[in-house]
């Protein structure tokens, strides 16, 4: 174990297991887990945390806790916790972060700015994660894919924690990037990320929805009610993964469109994660998504600016329907997102 100033991973799931269970294995970092699924805690106290999937198969021995156990202080604190639970999460971790210490945000959506709010934009560092991956069970974990890692100060700046985190990174993905921009990372996912929230209503894979000549009318229309609120916003998009967010900016060519829904297609059909973990929280857990928390703010934003989203809200309402149970995921369900109007 390393004797380096622990790290605290706060969200022990897709994401905080896989970064941290990597990172441990290479001796790079030592890591105290916290979530709030106490049969997960458990198991990876007993038996480790396990990291299954294509990539590699490997247990680790590791730490784990439930927030009302954790003590202490720390300099560093990945927060990985779904997007709607950040608020909550960060009044527990307030207590457990050191005066001039910081969080980092490895999530979805555009948290920074709920952690920024509470704890200042000096303390909160930026990422973004692509890699495929889902919590199976208490004590596993699905790496199924890999992807991109991107990590930046949030005003751009190269700053020495921001060069450690990133070095820190390389452990887990060796093609993590340093950036100067790291809310381009984080609009473009949006874009994609909406463009998942739309394949996550049906049965269907990502892969097979983004294929479908009969949907990528209407996903496209999506995609670019997000790419027009960036642009209000003045954010320069960044691309990743293959995906070309310049595809869905305001006047894009209809070839751009279908070349980046090509490469989606083909990046999707080779990872082991077929479906989103959007779908997942729908199908498999039957618990809330984070929605509201992605999807809301680029409402949000693109009425400040007067920028019409309705298939984003349209999408937004479907997504509760399902929640609620009030209707069953179905690929004609996209069918009502194009009565959204123009």
């Amino acid at each position: 174990m390393s004797t380096a100033t622990p790290i605290l991973i706060w969200g022990a799931g897709a994401i905080g297991g896989s970064i941290g269970a990597a990172l441990i294995r290479r001796g790079a970092a030592d890591i105290l887990f916290v979530d709030q699924a106490a049969d997960h805690v458990a198991a990876i106290n007993e038996s480790g945390l396990r990291i299954t999937g294509p990539l590699a198969e490997y247990t680790v021995a590791a730490r784990a806790v439930t927030p009302d156990a954790v003590t202490g202080e720390f300099d560093q604190i990945f927060l990985c916790v779904k997007a709607h639970h950040t608020a909550a999460a960060m009044e527990a971790v307030v207590p457990h972060l050191t005066r001039c210490g910081h969080v980092v945000s490895m999530q979805n959506g555009l948290n920074e700015r709920v952690i920024a709010a509470r704890i200042g934009k000096a303390r909160t560092i930026g990422s973004f994660v692509n890699f495929g991956a889902d919590y199976l069970e208490p004590g596993v974990i699905l790496h199924g894919g890999r992807g991109a890692v991107v990590v930046g100060e949030l005003d751009g700046e190269r700053t020495p924690r921001i060069e450690k985190l990133h070095r820190l990174l390389l452990g887990f993905e060796p093609n993590a990037v340093l950036s100067d921009n790291i809310w381009g990372y984080l609009w473009s996912k949006l874009i994609y990320g909406a463009l998942l929230f739309g394949t996550a209503v049906t049965p269907d894979s990502i892969a097979d929805v983004l294929a479908s000549p009969r949907y990528r009318p209407v996903l496209t229309r999506l995609a670019l009610e997000v790419g027009a609120v960036a642009a209000a916003e003045n954010i320069r998009l960044e691309p990743f993964d293959g995906f070309d967010p310049a595809a869905f900016r305001p006047g894009a060519p209809a070839e751009a469109i279908t070349r980046s829904f090509d490469d989606m297609v083909a990046h999707n059909r080779k990872s082991a994660k077929s479906h989103s973990g959007i779908w997942r929280d729908l199908a498999v857990r039957h618990r809330p998504t984070e929605v509201d928390a992605q999807l809301g703010p680029v409402a949000e934003v693109g009425a400040q600016h007067g920028v019409p989203t309705p298939i984003t809200s349209r999408l937004i309402g479907l997504i509760h329907d399902i929640e609620a149970g009030r209707r069953a995921m179905a690929l004609s369900l996209l069918d009502e997102l194009e009565t959204a109007p123009v």
